[in-house]
């Protein structure tokens, strides 16, 4: 286990000896700076855990080195220490970012506590980058390949994408139906209001209406206060309807409704409210099948299909899979805090040859298989891929 690094900051011999001692014996690591020109060039150089300062000190004062810590992006979480402290002074540091202020005699269950307590808050700031990181790549918008057939898409999503014409996006599971949606959003003029995604094929039938529309208190007996639906809560957005080859009828006549007239009502409720969505619709059924099949509105379809884009299955795309390849490799390397992983050419021949009947959601598992799988300091090789890619050939 990596140990905390700490560095005191003071002017004051005897005290930075005093913290250094009770430090070293929980076993930090301790740095020390007899100013705060000292002490803002280690800060500089090194990555502290927590820095101790003192408010009086010739040079800079701990207030100027607190405004030199935020100027050059330092980190650290900052306690201040003084004998002369006063509400003020501990407020402006407060407000200046420092973490805690501590007033001189130091109290030695005090100092360990605020240590522990800065050293979990770091902790924990660190993971909820990491996992911004992660939900920020995962839903990263770009859409990756240089095929044709991808060219095409692209080109025809910037071109859509300004209006609010509605889109039906079509194409097998797994073939990045939903980054279709979002790029959609991003790069419309609705991209600073709500992307909101409704899976119609998760909701059960009986509650599909009010996970769109709504209710009021009482409409049935689970309903014990108001609720506002997904129309609602994507206002000025987009709502994005995945499957809704899966929707129920009565719900089918609900959303053709609210397109016709842009107003809903909620469940149990009589009052109709004005919406102001852009619709986008993904399904892997094919929906002209199902209207001859009489489960699919044909008004409804023609409402949703004003912009049809299909997305292609990878095996109809083989040319991007190293791409995707590279780009699942950084992400997912990062998210399991691997060195970024070589992959032979060999390994590369077996995925772009294999049959991807899950396409791109196929391949990311696999990649991340892979990742998982490889011993440290190896890389991505042939006899990897055969042992624990799980691929089936192209037919």
């Amino acid at each position: 286990m990596t140990m905390a690094k700490i560095l005191i900051i003071d002017d004051e011999a005897p005290i930075r000896s005093s913290l250094r001692e009770i430090l070293e014996y929980e076993n930090y690591q301790v740095s020390e700076a007899e100013d705060g020109a000292e002490g803002v060039k280690l800060a500089s150089k090194f990555a502290f855990d927590v820095i101790f300062c003192d408010i009086k000190m010739p040079k800079f004062d701990g207030l100027e080195v607190l405004d030199l810590f935020k100027e050059k992006e330092i980190a650290s979480h900052v306690v201040m220490i003084s004998g002369h402290g006063t509400v003020d002074t501990a407020v402006e540091a407060l407000k200046k970012g420092a973490y805690d202020f501590i007033q001189k005699p130091l109290d030695l269950n005090r100092i360990l506590l605020t240590v522990r307590h800065a050293l979990d808050q770091g902790k924990l700031e660190k993971e909820t980058k990491r996992l911004e990181r992660k939900i920020q790549s995962e839903r990263s918008t770009a859409i990756i390949g240089e095929s044709s057939e991808v060219r095409s898409i692209v080109e025809l999503i910037c071109t859509v994408a300004p209006s609010d014409a509605r889109v039906l996006v079509t194409g097998g599971n797994g073939t990045g139906k939903e980054l279709v949606a979002r790029q959609l959003h991003e790069l419309s003029t609705r991209h600073d209001q709500p992307f909101v995604e409704v899976n119609c094929a998760a909701i059960p039938s009986e509650l599909i209406e009010s996970e769109l529309f709504g209710h009021e208190k009482g409409a049935f007996t689970s309903a014990v206060k108001q609720r506002k639906g997904k129309f609602e809560q994507a206002q000025g957005g987009t709502l994005f309807l995945d499957e809704i080859g899966d929707m129920s009828a009565s719900a089918q006549a609900k959303v053709l409704r609210a397109l016709q007239e842009n107003r809903i009502s909620r469940v149990g409720g009589e009052k109709e409210i004005e919406v102001d969505v852009r619709i986008v619709a993904a399904t892997n059924k094919d929906l002209k099948a199902e209207i001859a099949a009489s489960r699919f509105r044909e008004d409804l379809y023609h409402r949703l299909a004003v912009i049809p884009i299909h997305v292609p299955a990878l095996n109809d795309r083989r040319d991007d899979i190293p791409l995707l390849t590279a780009h699942f490799l950084g992400i997912i390397c990062e998210q399991h805090g691997k060195v970024q992983l070589e992959m032979t050419k060999e390994a590369q021949g077996m995925l772009q040859s294999a049959n991807w009947t899950g396409n791109i959601r196929e391949l990311r598992n696999v990649v991340e298989r892979l990742v998982i799988l490889t011993p440290k300091g190896g890389k991505i090789d042939q006899p990897l891929v055969r042992r624990f890619g799980g691929l089936t050939s192209n037919p």
